[in-house]
């Protein structure tokens, strides 16, 4: 598991993610980790996932194979998603099963994103969220909020915001280790939703 958090502030945005891969007990830092990125770009998106390790490689591959992919608004995220998991199902294996009583097949990937258009979240379902200031998900999510919750009103830049809640993560979450990663981008003042 991992911890990757947004935040947007002074029309800039940032992803920042920790760098380590747990396999059960076993931790994969970074020092042996050839790849420990957690954070792709595709298109003007910036994307950061949590999860099973092989969710980045689909996606990597995956995205690029649907037509009109975009993911400039909720509704454009929905839908990019929603024509995405037929393709993980048949092209990938993906194995949809969760809970019985859940509402609708599982994708199993639960990912942050940033781009022009703002901050947002999709989630196993493809629940779609956008956030106005700033979001966390991930082992260590609980301890990044946190530190985003307390810092946000205090500091002006957004990757101050971020690198102190990957940092608290790291601290506190046995699945979150540094060195951290992250994009920026600017941003305008009108925000898409």
């Amino acid at each position: 598991m991992s911890t990757i958090v947004v935040v947007q502030k002074q029309q800039q945005a940032v992803i920042a993610a920790d760098s380590l891969t747990t396999f059960g007990e076993t931790r994969q830092t970074a020092a042996m980790d050839a790849a420990p990125e957690k954070i792709f770009k595709f298109q003007d998106s910036f994307i950061g996932i949590v999860g099973s390790a092989a969710h980045q490689l689909v996606l990597e591959s995956a995205l690029p194979e649907i037509d009109g992919a975009a993911l400039g608004s909720r509704a454009e995220i929905f839908e990019t998603f929603r024509r995405l998991h037929p393709l993980l199902k048949d092209r990938y294996f993906l194995n949809p099963k969760d809970e019985d009583d859940d509402a609708y097949e599982s994708m199993h990937i639960d990912a942050l994103l940033i781009n022009t258009h703002g901050l947002f979240g999709v989630f196993a379902l493809r629940e779609v969220f956008a956030y106005k200031h700033f979001w966390a998900i991930g082992a260590g999510s609980e301890f990044a909020l946190g530190a985003m919750h307390a810092l946000y009103d205090r500091l002006d830049d957004p990757l101050e915001i971020a690198s102190a809640a990957i940092a608290a993560s790291a601290e506190f979450s046995v699945s979150t280790a540094l060195p951290m990663s992250y994009y920026r981008i600017d941003q305008p003042q009108t925000i898409r939703v």
